[in-house]
C-alpha cells in the first residue's frame, strides 16, 4: 500500500554546501598540523578547513592585490603585506567554526616598506617575521610588538628569498641563541646576517657575515637544517647548491696562525654539493627524517631535499648522491601545448612535518598535497574553477550488478566541465578532486553511464571521451575507498564530428543482450555541424582499466543531419526506445531508436518520430520523464514546455524565469521539474499546477549546469560566476517547523484568553507582545475602561488606562517590550478607528515614565539583547525599530502627524456640537413658548452643559 502512494511535492531546499573560489594566484600559507590554509581570493585572504572542505573565514583586505603572506610556526598570526606597502596582522581563529564576519587585523602599519613586499618569514619562535622587499631593503619586526627590530641594505635588487637560521643546542639552554637571517636576491648572491650582533642592535648599517656567490640566475627557494649546519639554495639557474653554514672553529687554523695566539677563526660557508636539476627551480626544502640530519667534512649523508618548478612535479633528492630517490606527482607530456605547460608549473612548494606531505602550489591554481609515505596524491584542491557549463553526479564504487537507487555508495562524486580542456572530479564530502586530462579544447557536456561508474564527456575539439575509475585497493584505502577520489582515465574515443560536439546522451541500461552488466551498449553525439552520430560502445569494458592502456576508437552505427541549426541537448528514455534533440533551431525531435546485436555484428538507427514546435528561441535542454510519457524542453524565450509524446503537442508552459532558461530536470516522480536560468536563479515547478513552489539565489551568473542526485535529495546547480551549490531537500524539516511553531501559538493563545478571563493582564500583555500580534494588544486596551467600571470605579477612576495594574505595567515594561509597545502605538495612531486606543496608551506612557527612561529603552546595548534573543537585525533591533535616537526619532515623526490631525477633527466636532445644540434650543423656544429673559437664561446654562459635556467626549468620542 505504501507504494501506491503519491510522494508529497517538495516544495522548499536550503543551501547545504558551496563549492567557491579557493585560490585565485598569489602567496599561499598552511598551519603547522596541515589542517588550515590561508590563500588569496581576488584581494582578500581566505582561510580554509583542508579536510572538512569548508571556508572558515575570510581577512578583511585594503581592496589591494596580496603579494606576500605567511603563518606563524605557532599558528596564532597571519601576517600579510598588499600592494598597498601596508603590513596588517591578524589573529589566526583557533576554532573551525565558520565565521561570517570578515576578520579584522589586530594591527596594521600602513607603510612598512618603500617598494612592495614579496617574500616574508616567520623565525621558529614565532616572535620575528622578516619581510624583503622590492627595493633590496630586509627589514624584522617584532609580530607582537609591531615594531622593526632590524634592517639590512645592500642587495642588489629584489629579495628573493628568506629564511631564519636558529639551531637548538640543549648545551645553550639559559644562555643567548645565535639567530641569523639569510637572504637571497636577484643579484644572484646569498647573504648571511647575524640577528644577535651589537652591531644590529645598535641600529647602524648592518653587514652581512657572508656572501654566499654560487648562482648564476636567481635564487627562488632557501632552506637550513635544524641543527643549522647545512643550508640548500635553489635558483632559476637548474641547480640546487649545499653548503656548509657552521658557526665552528677549526683546530688547523689555529696552528697556522701563531700571531693569533689563540684566538678562534670564523668558519667560512664552503659549497658542498651542486646538484644539477635540469629545470628551472622555483621551491626547494629540506626534509626531516627519523634519524636526523648527519653531516661530514667530505660530504653529505642522510640529507633528503624537496625541488619544484617548471615541470610540474616533486623530486626528492639524496644530497650526498644527487640523485632523484623518487618523483611525486605526473610529469607533463612532450607534445603539452607550450600555455598548458605553463600553467601547471610548480611556483610554491611547502613541507608539512607533521602530516609527512609537500604541498605543491600550480601556476594554473590548483594546490595539491602528496604523501611522502605513500608517494601518492593524496589531496588536490582546486582553486578557480571559471565558468562551469555542465555537471553530473557519479557512482565510481557502486557495485555493477547495484540498480540505480539511494544507497551510500551511490553519488559519492561529482564531475563539472568549466570553462577549461579539464574536467573535474570532485568528492561531495569535501574539497579534494581529480583533474582529467585528456581533451585539447573546452568540455562543453558530460554524461553518467552504467548508474554513474563511467563518465561520458564532449568537447569543443570535435570528439567525445569515455573515462573509467582506477579504483584503489582496499589494503592501500584501509577499507575505506570512499574517503578519496579515485583516479580516471580515457577508455575510448569518439571522433568523426565536423564541428564542436556540444550535446552527449548515453543508453540508460547497462550491459548488452548477453547481460553483462559491466559493459554499455550505445551512446549518441550532437555536433555544431547540425549531426546527430551513434556510437557502438559494446566492447567496451569499465571494469578495472589500465592506466597504460590505449583508448579505444570507437565505431559509428550511424550519421543524420538531424537539424537545421546547433544541436545543444540530447537524451535517451529510461527504456532506451526513444532519443530527443533540442536545437537553436527553436524544435526539439523525438527519435526511435533502433538498436540490434547479431552475433558480433552491431547495428544501430534512429528514426524521425515527430517535432515539437512552439518555442520562440532556441532550444537548450530536453529531458524525457521517468515515470511518464512526457518530455520537458527549455528555451532561450524565458519558458519551460511539457510535450505529450502521444501526439507531439505541448501540454503546459511554465513562465517565471525572467531570462533564458538553460537546464530542465524531473523529480519527484515527474510531478515537480527543477529549471536554471541566465537569470541566475534555480527554480522548482509543480507540474500539475504549473506554478513555481520554491526559488534558490546563490548564483550571479548564468547557470548552465543542473544535476539531480539518485535518491533527489540534493539538487546542484553551477554557473559562470564559478559556484557550485548543493541544495538539499528540506520540506520535511520546514513541515515539522511549522507545526512545531503552530502548536505554540496555539498554546500561547490559549493562555491569552485563559490570562483574560483572570484578569491577568500582565502575563497577557506579554503574552501578546511576545506573539507580535497587535491586534490582539489593541483589543485588551480598548475593552480595559469597560472591565474596570464593571469591577471597581474607585480604582479606574485614578487610572489612566482604566486599571491601576496595567498602569503598573506600563511603568515597568522591558526596554525590549516597550519599544514594540510604542511601535505598536504608532501604527494604530495612523488609523482613526485605532486612534483612542494608541491616545490612550501613549498618555500613559508619557505619564509615568520620565523622558530618559524613554530613551534609554532605545539604546543599541538594549535592541541588541533582542537582536540575540530574536535573531532580528541589529540595526533595526526588534519590531523594526532602530537604535539610539534615530529609532525614537522616527516614532515621535510618526505620531505628531496623525496626533495633530486628530486633534483638528476633534476641535471642528466641538464647533459643530454649538450648532446643534443652537438648534435644539431654538427648536425648544417655539415648541413651549419661553419668554425671551428666561429663554436667555436657558441658554447660557445650556451652553455651559454643552461645553463641560464636550470636554468629557473629547476623551470618549469615537470618530
Amino acid at each position: 500500500m505504501a507504494s501506491s502512494q503519491k510522494p508529497k511535492l517538495k516544495t522548499a531546499f536550503k543551501k547545504a554546501r558551496v563549492i567557491a573560489p579557493l585560490y585565485t594566484g598569489g602567496p599561499v600559507a598552511i598551519t603547522q598540523d596541515g589542517k588550515r590554509l590561508v590563500t588569496c581570493v581576488g584581494e582578500e585572504a581566505v582561510l580554509t578547513d583542508v579536510e572538512e572542505g569548508r571556508k572558515i573565514c575570510r581577512f578583511a583586505g585594503d581592496t589591494e592585490s596580496i603579494t606576500a603572506l605567511c603563518i606563524s610556526p605557532a599558528s596564532t598570526h597571519v601576517m600579510i603585506f598588499t600592494s598597498s606597502l601596508s603590513l596588517r596582522i591578524y589573529e589566526l581563529p583557533s576554532s573551525s567554526e565558520p565565521i561570517e564576519k570578515a576578520v579584522q587585523p589586530i594591527r596594521v602599519v600602513s607603510r612598512a616598506h618603500d617598494a612592495p613586499v614579496h617574500v616574508c618569514r616567520t623565525d621558529p619562535t614565532s616572535t620575528y617575521l622578516a619581510s624583503g622587499s622590492a627595493d633590496g631593503v630586509v627589514k624584522v619586526w617584532d609580530i607582537v610588538r609591531g615594531y622593526v627590530t632590524h634592517v639590512f641594505k645592500g642587495h642588489g635588487g629584489v629579495v628573493s628569498a628568506l629564511v631564519f637560521n636558529y639551531p637548538f643546542n640543549p648545551a645553550s639552554v639559559g644562555r643567548e641563541q645565535k639567530m641569523q637571517l639569510i637572504t637571497a636576491s636577484v643579484d644572484t648572491r646569498i647573504r648571511i646576517f647575524d640577528l644577535s650582533s651589537a652591531a644590529a642592535r645598535s641600529g647602524a648599517a648592518a653587514k652581512p657575515e657572508a656572501v654566499l656567490e654560487g648562482h648564476v640566475s636567481v635564487p627562488r627557494g632557501l632552506d637550513v637544517t635544524r641543527d643549522g649546519k647545512w643550508l640548500v639554495s635553489g635558483g632559476r639557474d637548474s641547480v640546487v647548491l649545499v653548503w656548509d653554514i657552521s658557526s665552528k672553529s677549526s683546530e688547523t687554523s689555529k696552528s697556522a696562525n701563531n700571531k693569533g695566539k689563540g684566538k678562534e677563526k670564523a668558519h667560512t660557508p664552503t659549497l658542498v654539493k651542486t646538484i644539477p636539476v635540469l629545470e628551472r627551480v622555483e621551491a626547494v626544502g629540506l626534509l626531516q627524517q627519523d634519524g636526523g640530519l648527519v653531516g661530514t667534512a667530505s660530504g653529505v649523508t642522510k640529507l633528503h631535499l624537496y625541488t619544484g618548478g617548471e615541470k610540474g612535479v616533486i623530486k626528492i633528492w639524496d644530497a650526498h648522491s644527487g640523485n632523484v630517490l623518487f618523483t611525486l606527482g605526473q610529469e607533463q607530456e612532450a607534445n603539452i601545448a607550450e600555455e598548458q605547460e605553463e600553467q601547471r608549473q610548480i611556483v610554491n612548494a611547502i613541507y608539512v612535518p607533521s602530516t609527512s606531505c609537500v604541498v605543491s602550489v600550480h601556476a594554473d591554481q590548483n594546490i595539491l598535497f602528496h604523501s611522502l609515505k605513500t608517494r601518492f596524491l593524496t589531496r588536490q584542491l582546486i582553486g578557480f574553477n571559471d565558468e562551469i557549463v555542465d555537471a553530473t553526479f557519479l557512482s565510481p564504487f557502486l557495485p555493477p550488478q547495484a540498480e540505480a537507487g539511494p544507497s551510500k555508495l551511490a553519488d559519492t562524486h561529482l564531475a563539472l566541465a568549466t570553462n577549461s580542456s579539464l574536467i573535474r572530479v570532485y568528492s561531495t564530502s569535501s574539497l579534494d578532486a581529480r583533474l582529467l586530462s585528456g581533451h585539447s579544447e573546452i568540455v562543453l557536456a558530460l554524461d553518467k553511464a552504467a548508474n554513474g561508474r563511467a563518465l561520458v564527456s564532449a568537447s569543443k575539439d570535435r570528439s567525445a571521451r569515455i573515462w573509467a575509475p582506477v579504483l584503489p585497493d582496499e589494503d592501500s584505502s584501509n577499507g575505506e575507498p570512499l574517503s578519496t577520489v579515485p583516479e580516471w582515465h580515457c577508455i575510448a574515443v569518439c571522433e568523426g564530428h565536423a564541428e564542436s560536439v556540444g550535446a552527449v546522451a548515453v543508453s540508460r541500461k547497462a550491459g548488452t543482450d548477453s547481460g553483462d552488466d559491466d559493459n554499455l551498449r550505445f551512446m549518441f553525439t550532437g555536433s555544431q555541424d547540425t549531426t546527430i552520430k551513434m556510437w557502438d560502445l559494446s566492447s567496451i569494458p569499465i571494469s578495472s582499466p589500465s592506466s597504460s592502456s590505449t583508448p579505444v576508437k570507437c565505431k559509428s552505427l550511424s550519421t543524420h543531419k538531424a537539424h537545421d541549426k546547433d544541436i545543444n541537448s540530447l537524451d535517451i528514455s529510461p527504456n532506451d526506445r526513444l532519443l530527443v534533440s533540442g536545437s537553436q533551431d527553436k524544435t526539439a525531435k523525438i527519435w526511435e531508436i533502433e538498436y540490434f546485436t547479431t552475433g558480433s555484428v552491431v547495428r544501430g538507427e534512429i528514426k524521425l518520430l515527430g517535432t515539437c514546435k512552439g518555442h520562440k528561441r532556441g532550444v537548450w535542454s530536453v529531458k524525457f520523464g521517468r515515470n511518464e510519457r512526457v518530455l520537458a524542453t527549455a528555451s532561450g524565450d524565458k519558458t519551460i514546455k511539457l510535450w505529450s509524446l502521444d501526439d507531439f503537442s505541448c501540454v503546459k508552459t511554465f513562465e517565471g524565469h525572467t531570462n533564458s532558461v538553460l537546464r530542465v530536470d524531473f523529480v519527484n516522480a515527474g510531478m515537480q521539474l527543477v529549471s536554471t536560468a541566465s537569470d541566475g536563479l534555480v527554480k522548482l515547478w509543480n507540474v500539475r499546477e504549473e506554478a513555481c513552489t520554491a526559488t534558490m539565489d546563490n548564483h550571479e551568473d548564468k547557470v548552465w549546469a543542473l544535476a539531480v542526485s539518485t535518491d533527489e535529495q540534493t539538487i546542484v546547480s553551477g554557473a559562470a560566476d564559478s559556484v557550485v551549490t548543493f541544495w538539499e531537500d528540506c520540506t520535511e524539516e520546514q513541515e515539522l517547523e511549522k507545526e512545531t511553531k503552530r502548536a505554540e501559538m496555539v498554546l500561547k493563545e490559549q493562555d491569552f484568553v485563559n490570562y483574560l478571563s483572570l484578569h491577568d493582564y500582565k502575563n497577557a500583555i506579554l503574552l501578546a507582545l511576545a506573539m507580535e500580534q497587535p491586534g490582539r494588544l489593541h483589543t485588551l486596551f480598548k475593552n480595559l475602561p469597560s472591565t474596570s467600571t464593571s469591577t471597581s470605579t474607585s480604582s479606574s477612576s485614578t487610572s489612566i488606562t482604566g486599571n491601576l495594574s496595567v498602569d503598573e505595567i506600563l511603568r515597568t515594561l522591558s526596554s525590549i517590550d516597550l519599544t514594540r509597545l510604542l511601535k505598536y502605538v504608532r501604527d494604530w495612531n495612523a488609523n482613526a478607528k485605532t486612534s483612542v486606543v494608541a491616545q490612550r496608551v501613549l498618555h500613559a506612557i508619557v505619564k509615568l515614565r520620565p523622558a530618559d527612561d524613554i530613551l534609554g529603552a532605545f539604546n543599541s546595548d538594549n535592541l541588541m539583547v533582542a537582536h540575540i534573543e530574536e535573531g532580528s537585525s541589529a540595526e533595526n533591533g526588534p519590531g523594526g525599530a532602530k537604535t539610539g535616537t534615530t529609532g525614537l526619532r522616527d516614532i515621535v515623526e510618526g505620531l505628531i502627524p496623525y496626533t495633530e490631525r486628530h486633534l483638528a477633527r476633534m476641535d471642528k466636532l466641538l464647533q459643530e456640537s454649538y450648532v446643534v445644540d443652537y438648534l435644539l434650543g431654538e427648536m425648544d423656544d417655539g415648541m413651549f413658548g419661553v419668554d425671551d429673559d428666561s429663554n436667555m437664561d436657558n441658554v447660557g446654562e445650556v451652553e455651559e452643559d454643552v461645553i463641560y459635556m464636550e470636554v468629557d467626549r473629547t476623551v470618549e468620542v469615537d470618530a
